[in-house]
């Protein structure tokens, strides 16, 4: 790997993801380094400051809505693209909010990671949706936005949704709908 090659960091809980995208993206010329965990990943940071980074939004131990202020604050001009198979607009807003560059569904390709990474600023012409939600994803998202107020304690979300806490833990458990 030539001296001059950008560091790419890849956080992500899913061994298989990380190895694929860490391939594809050395062949792009990226100096790759992955990391399964938050330690793992400050480690990596505090090491060898990466230039950009992925940043899984739904840790096996942690939240990356945690994690990204204090990947930021050890490298303060890396580019970080949160990556979810969890997306809300809640989550979305707040990835942003803390710092992030772009905020991506997956299944997420190289090729689509490192444009959201390279893009400077939003896209005025994007599509906007001909229908509005359905009434399945207005309640996903209104649960991940109430999720997001208590600070992802799934106890004080049920309460204040009025609903039993393994309901909401089933709720949780499955892929958002898609619109």
């Amino acid at each position: 790997m030539s001296a001059d090659a950008e560091r790419l960091l890849i956080i992500d809980d899913d061994e298989q993801f990380c190895f694929v995208m860490a391939r594809a993206m050395r062949r792009r010329g990226f100096e790759v380094t992955t990391a399964m965990t938050e330690e793992e990943a400050l480690a990596s940071v505090r090491q060898a400051p990466p230039h950009m980074a992925t940043l899984d939004l739904k840790l096996e131990h942690s939240s990356g809505l945690k994690l990204l202020p204090e990947l930021l604050a050890l490298a303060p001009s890396c580019r970080v693209v949160v990556l979810t198979g969890y997306s809300s607009i809640a989550t979305a807003v707040e990835a942003i909010k803390l710092g992030a560059v772009n905020y991506l569904c997956k299944p997420a390709d190289a090729d689509e990671i490192l444009t959201s990474l390279e893009r400077e600023g939003g896209d005025p012409d994007i599509d906007i949706a001909d229908s509005p939600p359905s009434v399945n994803r207005v309640t996903w998202e209104h649960i991940q936005k109430v999720l997001q107020e208590h600070d992802g304690n799934i106890s004080a979300t049920a309460r204040a949704l009025g609903m039993h806490r393994r309901t909401l833990q089933r709720k949780l458990q499955k892929r958002p709908v898609r619109r």
